[in-house]
């Protein structure tokens, strides 16, 4: 059996240099790497492997879960988030429920969501409503602050912190769309092991998501 050995090859033979891809072991410290463009005339580079085995997408990635969810039931649901993701971010559109608990973002693995233990605090832009401490979730909206009807828009995000721990940090920026109104928040929550999941739900867990879109996309 004989083995080929090369410190470059390019992957492709398309006329049109950007589609094709170019891998590289050049370097003296053992870094790979993989480009578009043709050998020796790369113009983009893709994926770089350093000596420790260290994996960076210079051109960053983010992977959405499918198509756009329309939130209903009590609860929506994001399972099946792969155990590499170190960064969520979640899209909300027009959500409103038929009453007036919190909603919330609850973070879960293998064992079911958990539902305690979050650090954090959910605050707004509404002067009559002092910020409230939350610890089942990262808060979307706030006693006072919502009813049936409200809807509300924005974005939340979390990152991991500590792969050891499990611990994650979230944070969400939004706004009411039928009156003028930001809320705000933030959390951290230490999980019992791989996250894998998310749920958008309420703190009564009874209140019924009537309107609204949510996607949701992985780094």
């Amino acid at each position: 059996m004989s083995t080929v050995k090369s410190n470059r090859s390019q992957l492709g033979i398309s006329g049109t240099a950007t589609q094709n891809f170019t891998l590289t072991a050049e370097a003296a410290d053992g870094t790979m790497k993989l480009a578009r463009g043709n050998a020796g005339a790369t113009t983009q580079d893709v994926i770089t492997v350093d000596a420790n085995g260290l994996v960076t997408f210079d051109q960053g990635t983010q992977i959405p879960s499918g198509a756009s969810t329309s939130a209903s039931g009590t609860a929506v649901d994001f399972t099946g988030i792969p155990s590499w993701v170190r960064r969520i971010t979640i899209g909300l559109s027009g959500i409103s429920t038929n009453g007036s608990s919190i909603t919330q973002f609850q973070l879960g693995d293998s064992g079911g969501v958990e539902t305690t233990g979050y650090l954090g605090a959910v605050d707004g832009s509404v002067a009559a409503v002092s910020a409230a401490l939350l610890t089942t979730g990262l808060g979307v909206t706030r006693s006072g602050t919502a009813g049936a009807g409200s809807v509300f828009n924005g974005v939340a995000t979390f990152i991991l912190i500590d792969s050891v721990t499990n611990l994650w940090a979230g944070s969400w920026i939004g706004a009411r769309s039928d009156a003028a109104a930001c809320l705000f928040s933030g959390t951290s929550k230490a999980l019992s092991g791989t996250l894998d999941r998310i749920r958008l739900t309420t703190v009564n867990g009874t209140d019924t998501f009537d309107a609204g879109t949510i996607n949701i996309l992985y780094e």
